[in-house]
């Protein structure tokens, strides 16, 4: 039977416009506390409060690397990653190179992400990858999501919520046949109702952003 505490777990607690103060942080991990969700995804500057306000909650510190264009050098995305542990963080969200993946540079996208897994599991944290849907043909989607997995990835995830569109339906079934039973799907992007939320979870999806 599905539940509202399932539906809880299943959300990542976005707080990642640059506009936020560190009263809308504190009130955002208020929110997240409240009704358990799965982990609170914040900007790298807020980690340390943001980690401080959930220890021992269950709700897990969440940030992003090479956020939300993805082009920063990779030796950058894995200081990132490195300073997010530091402060606590237990999940990232890093963006692929999209410039190299629509170029075909495979070897470069997938050595991105395999550097950044390094980091994060090094640190005792798991990676989700996003391959911005948005911007990426179908074929180019399910590539990503299969280097992904190559590289280390414990998800693949749809979107950053700054492209031209965020998750559907469709993207996450085609991203949920393109991994195999190891990797973990999530949807971000729009994901405002339940009914979206729903969608996603029968497309596939174990996790969204909201």
């Amino acid at each position: 039977m599905l539940t509202p505490e399932i539906i809880a777990k299943m959300l990542d607690h976005s707080t990642l416009q640059p506009w936020l103060t560190e009263a809308d942080i504190r009130k955002g991990c208020e929110i997240a506390l409240r009704y358990k969700t799965a982990a609170v995804c914040a900007r790298p500057g807020d980690m340390k409060l943001v980690s401080k306000l959930l220890e021992g909650s269950g709700v897990l510190p969440c940030t992003v690397i090479g956020f939300p264009h993805g082009a920063h050098l990779t030796s950058v995305k894995v200081f990132e990653a490195e300073q997010a542990v530091a402060d606590g963080c237990k999940e990232l969200d890093m963006v692929i190179n999209i410039g190299r993946m629509k170029g075909g540079d495979y070897d470069y996208v997938e050595g991105d992400i395999r550097a950044v897994a390094e980091a994060a599991h090094k640190g005792g944290a798991i990676l989700k990858v996003i391959i911005e849907t948005c911007y990426l043909t179908d074929e180019e989607k399910t590539i990503a999501c299969q280097l992904s997995e190559r590289a280390g990835a414990d998800f693949v995830k749809t979107s950053t919520g700054y492209g031209t569109h965020g998750a559907t339906p469709e993207d996450v079934a085609l991203m949920r046949a393109a991994v195999s039973d190891k990797v973990k799907v999530k949807a971000a992007g729009g994901m405002r109702t339940l009914d979206a939320i729903l969608a996603v979870r029968a497309a596939g999806a174990d996790r969204c952003g909201v």
